[in-house]
């Protein structure tokens, strides 16, 4: 997945979106609100996704399929698919 900063050329991938069509969308997990994305952080080895939770915590999600497996902008949702403990403790 691919986020395209050049704001004079329109994403030409299926897969990529710019910064601002990202930000605002509702994060679902297993069809529940999460949160939303309050802005999008560039990394050499990916792109992250800052999510602000309910519980006004910030949540840092890699920005590849193995965690965001649906990006609707139609919708204005993404679905994330995070290892246990991303957006919760563990408890022993």
């Amino acid at each position: 997945m691919l986020v395209n900063q050049d704001l004079d050329e329109l994403p030409t991938e299926p897969d990529a979106w710019f910064d601002q069509q990202l930000v605002g969308l509702i994060v679902l997990r297993d069809g529940v609100e999460v949160g939303s994305i309050i802005r999008v952080e560039h990394y050499p080895a990916q792109d992250i996704l800052i999510v602000a939770t309910k519980d006004e915590k910030e949540v840092m999600v890699p920005f590849v399929k193995a965690f965001v497996s649906t990006v609707d902008i139609d919708a204005k949702t993404i679905t994330v698919t995070p290892p246990a403990g991303l957006f919760e403790e563990i408890e022993d």
